[in-house]
């Protein structure tokens, strides 16, 4: 069974309150759902939650800033990060489009499709190791089904490929330094 048929989920939240609406979808989903829960975004994002019943659907990603020039494709933590580099990178001219995937699988192709689409560059940020990171199916998606609207090469802003190092992991996380580099490179291809 492909990832794009599987009955179950793979659910990454951005923020407290996304936390909140899609742990609440994933309990009530009918499927097995791995709801992978990313620490930081309790330690570092500050927002109210609402107090009431809500979900967020599963399966469907959220433009979480609109841009025109570049895609930043994120999920989880990452989304925060990209957030702090897209205004870096604002200062210098260059409007990011962000796309808080939410769930893996089903991955929303759709919304990743049109964002690539309508700014011709794409980079995609995420924690693992580059190699074999799911970063690289996303790649491969936008190879298949939106080369011909590319203007630059994909570019992946990741962890490196080496056992992650708990002292150092300031250092192996991307960062907006990182990410502001990988976004000149496609604005300037």
């Amino acid at each position: 069974m492909s990832a794009s048929s599987a009955r179950w989920k793979i659910v990454v939240p951005s923020s407290p309150s996304e936390a909140k609406g899609l742990l609440l979808a994933s309990i009530r989903d009918p499927d097995p759902v791995l709801f992978m829960e990313p620490k930081l975004i309790y330690r570092s994002i500050k927002e109210e939650v609402p107090a009431g019943d809500y979900t967020v659907p599963l399966g469907e990603a959220r433009i979480a800033r609109p841009g025109q020039h570049v895609t930043l494709i994120a999920w989880g933590s990452l989304v925060s990060i990209c957030q702090k580099a897209a205004e870096k990178c604002a200062e210098d001219g260059i409007d990011c489009e962000i796309v808080d995937c939410r769930t893996l699988v089903p991955l929303d192709e759709k919304t990743i499709l049109e964002s690539a689409k309508k700014t011709g560059r794409v980079v995609i940020v995420y924690e693992a190791p580059r190699t074999s990171g799911f970063g690289g199916e996303i790649s491969a998606i936008l190879a298949e089904k939106a080369i011909e609207w590319l203007e630059a090469p994909i570019v992946r802003v990741t962890g490196f490929d080496t056992p992650f190092p708990y002292a150092l992991e300031s250092l192996y996380m991307p960062e907006p330094g990182r990410i502001c580099e990988a976004v000149q490179k496609v604005w300037k291809f």
